[in-house]
């Protein structure tokens, strides 16, 4: 029984690899600049806000430049968005494998998720050449973090993702809702501003939003080279709390995504 088990989780396991290669492959198919998509867009964002925010609208980053200020933030932004709407139309738009095999379905939304980790560690590979180019010192004894701040992004896009695409199935206007939700939640985190412009009144609650504890973490760890403040442990917290609901909703209606769909 414990070999039948273990044989089916081997397989399984080979699916998601297959089905993320196979996204990796899908998406970069006849593209001239394959993979440097995972750096233009974050990047051209990035330049645009410097343009703005150095020019029309002064934002102190401190001696910080605002371009690398900006890019940190972008590039786990652009992965956290991406990797959401991947995700949540990972069901509806594989219907005819969802409708025909029996798998476990958070196989789809996984391999969405794992296949945008390499676009992420494209970017971040312009991080290291943008920090060269201003001077700023690299591989510090902080990047040690990186992985925790990493592991907590990712727990925090699956449990959404995850709770996105099983309401997708049973309600299609979800992937609209999320495209609004993630151009708001943009703003409500800080990605092209510093905390400090928030009030620190309001900032405990400011960091119920687990997302600025991420960004910040970054920036503490990659452009400063200091330990993350505890503000991130608040983020894993959430984040933990968010993919255990979010696998127990999509498992609970599971059941139901071949009818519906």
């Amino acid at each position: 029984m414990q070999g039948r088990m273990n044989l089916q989780r081997g397989i399984y396991f080979e699916l998601l690899q297959a089905w993320t290669r196979r996204i990796i492959q899908a998406r970069y198919q006849q593209s001239l600049l394959g993979g440097l998509w995972a750096i233009i867009q974050p990047g051209a964002q990035a330049l645009m806000f410097s343009i703005v925010f150095t020019q029309a609208i002064r934002v102190d980053t401190g001696n910080i430049p605002y371009l690398l200020f900006s890019y940190v933030a972008m590039v786990p932004w652009s992965f956290f968005a991406g990797s959401l709407t991947d995700m949540v139309g990972s069901q509806v738009d594989n219907l005819n494998l969802v409708t025909k095999i029996y798998f476990p379905r958070e196989i789809l939304p996984m391999a969405g998720l794992l296949a945008r980790l390499l676009d992420f560690a494209i970017a971040m590979g312009l991080f290291v050449l943008l920090a060269l180019f201003f001077h700023l010192p690299l591989f510090s004894l902080a990047w040690i973090y990186l992985p925790v701040i990493l592991t907590i992004q990712v727990m925090l896009a699956l449990g959404i993702g995850l709770i996105g695409a099983a309401l997708n199935v049973f309600y299609r206007d979800i992937k609209h809702l999320l495209a609004l939700g993630l151009q708001l939640w943009l703003y409500a985190s800080p990605v092209i501003y510093p905390v400090s412009v928030v009030p620190e009144r309001l900032r405990a609650f400011y960091f119920l939003n687990p997302m600025a504890g991420i960004i910040e973490s970054y920036r503490a760890v990659l452009l400063n080279g200091n330990a993350p403040e505890p503000y991130l442990i608040l983020a894993g917290l959430i984040a933990l709390g968010t993919l255990l609901v979010g696998y127990w909703f999509f498992k609970r209606v599971e059941f139901q995504f071949a009818d519906v769909i």
